[in-house]
């Protein structure tokens, strides 16, 4: 089985959609903020939580119940907004940001993870990670020259550098997990 967390009107063919709101084409309405979830131990494959964590109450819960849910080595594909970035605050739900550090302690390669193992039982391998970038958005939109993402370690790290120097340069962080 596989799960579209948060899907809202992003629909996925072959995906059990899910969302807080009982709009067209929902699957499952549950509250992610209510645990546990509406789904068996170890019975998901893949998980799209794309726009999701970043509304939730309990981030680390969160991550125990994506956990819990998943098969093991099932597939986690994860974006959420990164700390400095517009995104990150401008909706008022919003009760989380992140940024390119969050997800290393989940994942037991990570010095991260090694020095605060105990932080969680849950424990994900990072396959992908990138940045997505958008220079002075939301405010210009310059046609043709829309979202960007930083895959390789190189840009990656310009990217950051500059980012963590001047605001909105990296908009979201995107993700695939492993569930190990």
């Amino acid at each position: 089985m596989k799960v579209n967390l948060g899907a809202g009107h992003d629909i996925k063919n072959g995906y059990v959609n899910h969302d807080i709101a009982n709009i067209d084409n929902i699957n499952v309405v549950h509250d992610l903020n209510i645990f546990p979830w509406p789904w068996d131990d170890k019975s998901v494959d893949e998980i799209i939580a794309y726009d999701v964590l970043e509304h939730l109450n309990d981030f680390m819960k969160s991550m125990e119940e994506l956990y819990r849910i998943m098969k093991p080595g099932g597939k986690l594909l994860i974006q959420v907004p990164y700390w400095n970035s517009w995104a990150a605050w401008a909706d008022p739900t919003h009760k989380k940001s992140f940024n390119e550090f969050t997800f290393h302690f989940f994942d037991p390669n990570s010095k991260f993870n090694k020095e605060r193992f105990y932080y969680s039982k849950s424990k994900f391998e990072i396959k992908h990670e990138m940045f997505s970038f958008a220079f002075i958005s939301p405010y210009l939109v310059i046609p043709l020259i829309g979202k960007r993402y930083a895959k390789s370690k190189f840009s990656k790290f310009i990217l950051l550098f500059f980012s963590n120097i001047f605001n909105n340069i990296i908009l979201d962080i995107k993700l695939e997990l492993k569930k190990i």
